[in-house]
């Protein structure tokens, strides 16, 4: 790339926004959000580098279940191998390289829909038909390219980075502000796919922030949003949080009157954790939700969006009401941030559209901002 590539020429303007002190922060300049050739410096320098989060690891349970993501353009299959270990590895046939697998599913074996070659779920080759003939051929030497992939936290963790810090070594500072919460002992208990006409970092910035709760969700959860209530501390290296103090108005958010390790506020506190680059958390002491987000080109965002329930909400026999009234609002206040994020996403396109300055409750925007920067190459 020249000095004159679009990219590098959107990175300029990031790292002049980013050099001011937060108390003159800005909004990220437009190109960051809307040049194809900077979100190839993302997918190269940020989603091909680090952790990216395929979904919970009781999501596959049982041996052979699989799901498909894709990471920096790389088709990725991660599956529960016959010895019961997560497993991550290329979805691409070593032969004439047609995908593998789509969607999620469980599979006694990975079979080529092109010529049926037939891969163990540990990868390697089990047959392959009408190759006989072929001197050069050895199935013993072939096998698909494996992906480095861990649980933390109960979360599936990816990387294509051989180098890549370990997550638990990363977000070290994740289990300190939370661990007393187990999050690894929460159960997913629903999960959807969908993709909004939105850059990722626009939700990405949306789910940071709680700025935007009173008028962009002013018929659901804003009017017990408080501005005046709301602090948002510094962010750290790998990701940035908030939370807020919730009350009795819905008990699945609350510690469950069975667990007497949580006391006094840490029974109502409600973390907001985006983990970079995208993965996105709310956790209470009773349930979560989050976001794992994928670039699908510059306006486009594909999210994959579950939850589910503390151990002690998972045993009480009225968690499935609870957990419906939740389900029923989230989905209402996705439609309302599809709603905010995609018009956010149009104005980037506008000609007469121009970054403002930002609240002191955008600190987290102001922190992810940094990171992008900080990231990029030299």
């Amino acid at each position: 790339m020249t000095q004159h590539d679009p990219g590098l020429a959107a990175l300029a303007q990031l790292r002049e926004t980013v050099a001011a002190p937060f108390e003159r922060a800005r909004a990220m300049p437009k190109a960051v959000y809307t040049s194809a050739d900077f979100l190839a410096l993302e997918q190269r320098h940020i989603f091909a580098a680090e952790w990216l989060c395929a979904g919970r690891a009781d999501g596959l349970p049982e041996v052979g279940d699989y799901l498909t993501m894709e990471i920096a353009g790389e088709p990725v299959i991660v599956l529960r191998d016959r010895d019961g270990t997560l497993r991550a590895m290329s979805n691409v046939c070593r032969h004439r390289m047609s995908t593998l697998l789509t969607g999620r599913g469980n599979t006694r074996a990975i079979v080529c829909p092109y010529h049926a070659w037939t891969y163990n779920l540990d990868g390697t080759l089990r047959g392959a038909p009408a190759m006989t003939l072929n001197d050069g051929f050895c199935r013993e030497q072939i096998a698909l390219p494996q992906v480095r992939c861990v649980e933390w936290q109960g979360w599936i963790m990816v990387t294509l980075n051989p180098d890549a810090p370990p997550p638990a070594e990363r977000l070290a500072e994740v289990d300190a502000l939370v661990g007393h919460l187990g999050m690894d002992r929460y159960r997913e208990t629903f999960r959807e796919e969908f993709r909004w006409n939105t850059n990722w970092k626009v939700l990405a910035e949306n789910f940071m922030e709680s700025y935007h709760l009173p008028a962009c969700h002013h018929g659901t959860i804003g009017g017990a949003s408080k501005l005046e209530e709301m602090v948002c501390p510094e962010g750290l290296e790998a990701f940035n949080y908030h939370w807020i103090v919730k009350n009795d108005s819905v008990p699945l958010a609350l510690a469950h009157p069975s667990n007497t390790t949580l006391q006094g506020q840490d029974r109502r506190i409600t973390w907001l954790l985006a983990i970079y680059p995208s993965l996105l958390i709310t956790l209470t002491p009773g349930y979560f939700w989050y976001l794992s987000l994928t670039p699908d080109g510059p306006g486009g965002v594909k999210v994959l969006f579950g939850g589910g329930m503390s151990p002690e909400w998972l045993a009480d026999p009225e968690a499935p009401a609870h957990l419906a009234r939740v389900r029923a609002l989230l989905d209402e206040v996705n439609v309302e941030d599809k709603g905010c994020t995609e018009k956010v996403y149009r104005g980037l396109c506008a000609g007469l559209s121009e970054p403002g300055p930002l609240s002191h409750l955008e600190r987290p925007n102001y922190d992810f901002a940094r990171y992008i920067a900080g990231r990029m190459p030299a």
